[in-house]
């Protein structure tokens, strides 16, 4: 029982499910043992491994995205076996173990959700009265991290607190998503257009920009540029409450489905084809999957109402 809070018992939790998660941890543990381990897992550290919980985390995301839940049990446990190996590597140095990570985050969780563990905070009635809840705590923990580590001198208050707070939590999230992170936090500060034709009229801006840097031949004012282009499309995005990332996955994901019916079409040879050639088959892929769409999903070989019986 946690002090202020209802109390809850890991007697309630399924207990197959902590049995394999301990098997799993036994694994790895046993992948790490300098005395027959695996001489890849034993070379991994914090650092070398940050390109494969990046990875897992983009394929558990697009996984959900498909709507699959098979592969999303296999993401979801491929990513839970970074978390687990990260708390190997760092319990081996006598840093912190698993223990210690599983505890935080329910400390945490119990925290930040007052009107589920304290019988005398305010319920909460909607997600959004949730979220302000949970941000105003998050303040308040900030805070008190900030005056443990402070120093005994008197110090000035901060001359930018929203960007040096936004620095922190951006510099560990994809460029996308910080930039939607501070698009967000720079207008609920007053940083904002009047009205949705600013921001168009700056996306025009940006872009004009774009041309000319790369028209002077000047490749870092260009990539600079890009990204300002890339930020302000971001702003777009967040005014017309669309969400960018999605929006750029679905097309990766359409653009190689019209591509690998154009390379079918073409018996996987693109070389030496004109670019009036490659365009009609790429409208006429376009087109197939128009149709397909709008008949619908075929029913599978074998399934009586697909053959009108």
């Amino acid at each position: 029982m946690m002090s202020g809070s209802r109390p809850f018992s890991s007697s309630a939790a399924d207990g197959a499910s902590l049995a394999a998660f301990g098997e799993l941890v036994a694994i790895v543990d046993r992948l790490r043992d300098p005395e027959g381990g695996c001489p890849w897992d034993l070379a991994q550290t914090h650092s070398s491994l940050i390109p494969y919980v990046l990875e897992e985390a983009h394929e558990v995301a697009d996984a959900i995205r498909q709507g699959d839940d098979g592969h999303l049990a296999e993401e979801l446990g491929d990513l839970l076996l970074q978390v687990v190996l990260h708390a190997r590597i760092a319990s081996e140095a006598g840093r912190f173990d698993l223990a210690a990570v599983a505890r935080s985050i329910a400390a945490k969780l119990v925290r930040r959700h007052p009107h589920v563990f304290d019988p005398a905070a305010e319920r909460a009635d909607d997600p959004e009265a949730v979220r302000r809840s949970w941000e105003v705590i998050k303040a308040a923990e900030r805070q008190e991290r900030e005056r443990a580590t402070a120093s005994p001198a008197p110090q000035a208050q901060a001359a930018s607190p929203l960007s040096d707070r936004l620095a922190q939590k951006v510099r560990g999230q994809p460029a996308l998503a910080g930039a939607m992170t501070i698009s967000r936090q720079a207008a609920a500060a007053g940083f904002e257009w009047d009205a949705m034709e600013g921001v168009w009229a700056k996306v025009q801006e940006e872009m004009d920009e774009l041309r000319e840097a790369v028209a002077s031949g000047d490749r870092a004012h260009a990539q600079e540029e890009l990204g300002d282009v890339l930020f302000t499309l971001v702003n777009v995005a967040r005014w017309c409450h669309l969400d960018p990332e999605e929006g750029l996955a679905g097309t990766n994901r359409r653009f190689l489905d019209r591509f690998s019916r154009v390379e079918a079409a073409l018996g996987g040879d693109l070389g030496g084809r004109g670019l009036a050639e490659l365009e009609g088959h790429w409208q006429a892929a376009k087109a197939q999957i128009r149709a397909e769409q709008e008949l619908g999903p075929r029913p599978p070989l074998g399934d009586p109402a697909g053959d009108g019986s």
